[in-house]
């Protein structure tokens, strides 16, 4: 699928390049752009909501990203990670 703001030309040249990595420069492109995109999101989530703590930044993100159920689990899991190390 070409994307509406690529040539024909752009995408194969793209492809090309992509094709002369290696498969680790592979790996390491789509993390750095994997990590860019997440900084993105969570940019635009902060200046959505102004308020929140970078823990409620991250929460919005994974309930966006990943749904509530996984964003529920990680606030029960780091609520329980604050009772262990408050009563220790």
């Amino acid at each position: 699928m070409i994307p509406n703001d690529t040539s024909c030309e752009a995408q194969d040249i793209q492809i090309a390049i992509l094709r002369s990595k290696s498969p680790a420069q592979r790996v390491l492109l789509t993390a750095r752009l994997s990590g860019e995109v997440i900084r993105a999101s969570k940019r635009a989530i902060a200046r959505v909501h102004p308020t929140f703590s970078a823990d409620e930044i991250n929460d919005a993100f994974i309930e966006l990203h990943h749904g509530q159920d996984l964003a529920d689990a990680v606030r029960s899991y780091r609520r329980s990670r604050q009772e262990i190390s408050e009563s220790g």
